[in-house]
């Protein structure tokens, strides 16, 4: 699997407010999205997500975003080395995403990408 980068993944009470902040730390403007009924700006390598407290504390779990040039593939790698595939693949909005459990137990996020931001 070939990984292009990945993105922390910050929960914030405010988002307008946290916006400021990480733009000025990484020198990137924020792009926005929902993500169900969370709002999230990507800034930089940093994923700042804001919401309702129930979808928050599942979000909390995944420890990061990994960028892969093909999720099927990361499925496969995965699979190879003991991970447990736990959603996904499914179409999202930065494309094809997955979340799995590595074999430490560690959660990841990954998703298709071309390049990160």
């Amino acid at each position: 699997m070939d990984i292009l980068g990945t993105s922390l993944r910050v929960c914030v009470d405010d988002l307008d407010a946290a916006i400021p902040v990480y733009e000025r730390l990484t020198g990137a403007e924020a792009q926005r999205f929902q993500r169900g009924g969370v709002a999230v700006a990507a800034v930089g390598c940093f994923f700042l997500m804001s919401g309702p407290e129930a979808e928050l504390s599942v979000l909390r779990k995944i420890t990061a975003t990994i960028a892969v040039t093909n999720v099927d593939q990361a499925v496969d790698d995965l699979k190879a080395v003991g991970g447990q595939v736990i959603a996904g693949p499914l179409a999202g909005s930065a494309g094809r995403n997955m979340v799995a459990r590595h074999p430490d137990g560690s959660i990841f996020e990954y998703v298709d990408r071309v390049a990160i931001s």
